[in-house]
């Protein structure tokens, strides 16, 4: 059986600007898949051609074996994009069931809202929705035909803490009906907690597709922070550490040797106070990944 998502060797230039330079990976049914980078990475372009809205310049790229721009391959298809745009005088109910009549199997119109959260605003015109609420409402829309693939381009974007929580929980509730799920976001914690698997694309190129517990320990496996009034920077000359940082009075390093890393600090630095070992964050491993590909050759 041939994967949900396709992109092999796919390139694609704007004029002298390569935007994507022969990126591969596939997404099989059922995975919930993050595509993270950079802005200007490439993310966008290659969400543009899985849509079919753009094509390639080289490679093949397919939905369910199928061409993008295919009917049959659209209409199994939800996408959740940054930028949507609705008939604002309609009432979510109405909206809701005009999206739905376009797929051939879609959810019915109560089952699109129970799941977007958005029961108690069913009848409320979309014009008297809060901006977290409209969020809720694409979402709605993209799930309306009851898609075997959902696209979804920073669906959290503007929401608040409370939002984005029952956001997230949405999203896992349809991915747990067996469906297909490829997002995009810039919180890495959402990724983090979502994702099964990550993609990491940077320059155009993917440069890590592993399980965020996968690319959190290729990275840097622990954190370890203190503080010192002594402490300078020469103290850590020899240790194995893969990056250092300073915040707001304490230093904070990243390694994979973290014992040996205290054992070793606390032979040098007489004042070392507030010690804490904790594992790597998907946002430090991501910072050490793209710097480190964007780096001269």
């Amino acid at each position: 059986m041939p994967a949900v998502i396709s992109l092999e060797q796919v390139e694609k230039r704007y004029g002298a600007v390569e935007a994507l330079k022969g990126v591969d990976f596939e997404v099989d049914a059922g995975e919930l898949v993050a595509l993270l980078g950079p802005n200007g990475a490439g993310k966008t372009t290659a969400i543009s051609i899985l849509l079919g809205l753009r094509h390639p310049t080289r490679g093949k790229v397919s939905l369910f074996g199928l061409a993008p721009s295919t009917r049959e391959a659209r209409s199994r298809v939800g996408v959740m994009l940054q930028e949507s745009g609705v008939p604002t005088v309609l009432k979510v109910r109405e909206l809701v069931d005009l999206f739905r009549s376009y797929y051939p199997r879609p959810l019915t119109t109560a089952e699109a809202i129970e799941l977007a959260g958005l029961e108690e605003k069913a009848d409320a015109r979309v014009s008297t929705l809060s901006g977290g609420q409209q969020q809720r409402l694409y979402f709605a829309l993209a799930i309306a035909g009851d898609p075997d693939v959902l696209f979804l381009d920073e669906p959290t974007v503007g929401l608040d803490v409370e939002g984005r929580r029952r956001f997230l929980d949405s999203i896992r509730r349809f991915h747990q009906g067996g469906k297909t799920v490829l997002l995009t976001t810039h919180y890495l914690e959402e990724a983090d907690e979502l994702a099964q698997r990550i993609v990491v694309i940077d320059r155009g190129r993917v440069i890590a597709d592993a399980s965020p517990r996968e690319i959190k320990s290729r990275v840097a496996g622990r954190r370890v922070s203190f503080t010192s009034a002594q402490f300078a920077e020469p103290v850590l000359d020899g240790l194995p550490v893969t990056a250092v940082d300073r915040r707001e009075g304490r230093t904070v390093v990243l390694t994979n040797s973290a014992e040996d890393v205290v054992r070793r600090l606390l032979d040098r630095v007489s004042d070392l106070a507030d010690l804490e070992v904790v594992g790597a964050d998907l946002e430090e491993a991501f910072v050490a990944l793209t710097e480190h590909a964007g780096a001269p050759a």
